[in-house]
């Protein structure tokens, strides 16, 4: 298993302090304290010092992440800012992404800043993909992004060239997603508003394929015609359609996980079992394939690591 961090060349994001169920966190230049139930541990900096930084702090409402559900809270201001802004994100090869950030009734702002390590292991693989297709003569690589939220993986697969599809069930985000693109100068991505079960059902069944899927999934959800998700239930039916779709040369998958209830090891079984891996005597994975689990972490100024979501990835 590896544990993963946000690059230190990414100027526009920082945790500063973590503990008491909290987290300090600056975007750009602005700070935000934001409820936190892994940060089980005490705050670093007194709390006078978090209020002097603070420009605004998320509280939930009654119910708040009970029974998998986000209550919705409010943001209460404490120092002037926008109620939108942007941040930059460094790709490799001085790509950039530009996302806009605003401040959500469920706590989010657009971004979840430890998906870093994949958005560069996206691009890469990607990159990889695109320049051996291109030298081979072979069509160019196309990447499914389910779930997709605000598309900054999304945005890293179409930096490195790839046709890339841009799904999630939820209208709003698909439009963020799309503002996304714009403000980082690319352009091209196929947005589709739809549940993600159906649409692996239907592309299995007609065979089309994709040399990389990314799959974020939440623990409950819904899909745009009431179509119900439950992460327990739905997710290893969902992997096994991804299974069937994923190119079975020069091809990568990318699933993060942020149910408490999940671990790395779990993750990878589940991938396995999914996509029939097993291991030779030596431990060498059959088929050619290499798998990865791991866990994606936020490490504070003070060296505390807050593990926010494990990962899986599967490259041919």
């Amino acid at each position: 298993m590896t544990i993963e961090t946000p690059s230190t060349r990414w100027k526009d994001y920082e945790l500063i302090d973590s503990g008491n169920f909290e987290k300090l966190e600056r975007f750009g230049s602005y700070y935000l304290a934001r409820p936190e139930p892994k940060a089980l541990w005490a705050k670093t900096l007194p709390q006078e010092k978090w209020n002097s930084l603070t420009h605004t702090r998320f509280t939930p409402g009654a119910g708040f992440a009970k029974a998998g559900k986000e209550d919705s809270g409010t943001w209460d201001r404490m120092r002037k800012m926008d109620d939108q802004w942007y941040i930059t994100y460094p790709l490799a090869q001085g790509k950039n992404l530009r996302l806009r950030l605003g401040l959500t009734s469920f706590k989010h702002v657009g971004v979840f800043p430890e998906q870093a390590a994949n958005w560069d292991y996206i691009y890469s693989h990607t990159k990889a993909a695109v320049e051996k297709a291109k030298a081979e003569g072979r069509p160019t690589p196309k990447v499914l992004n389910l779930f997709a939220y605000t598309g900054a993986a999304t945005l890293a697969a179409k930096a490195a060239g790839a046709d890339v599809i841009h799904l999630d069930s939820v209208r709003q985000v698909v439009t963020w997603a799309r503002g996304n693109m714009e403000n980082s100068g690319l352009d091209g991505v196929r947005w589709i508003v739809e549940d993600a079960m159906k649409f692996a059902r239907r592309e299995s069944k007609r065979g089309n394929t994709y040399q990389g899927i990314i799959l974020d999934p939440p623990a409950y959800g819904h899909g745009p015609d009431g179509e119900k998700w439950k992460l327990d239930e739905c997710l290893y039916e969902i992997l096994t359609l991804v299974s069937t779709i994923l190119a079975k040369e020069d091809s990568f998958m990318v699933l993060n996980l942020y149910s408490n209830g999940y671990s790395a090891v779990l993750g990878e079984t589940l991938v396995r079992q999914a996509f029939g891996l097993k291991d030779a005597q030596d431990g060498t994975p059959v088929n050619y394939e290499s798998i990865q689990n791991g866990e994606l972490v936020l490490r504070d100024s003070f060296g505390k690591n807050l593990p926010l979501s494990i990962f899986v990835r599967l490259a041919r």
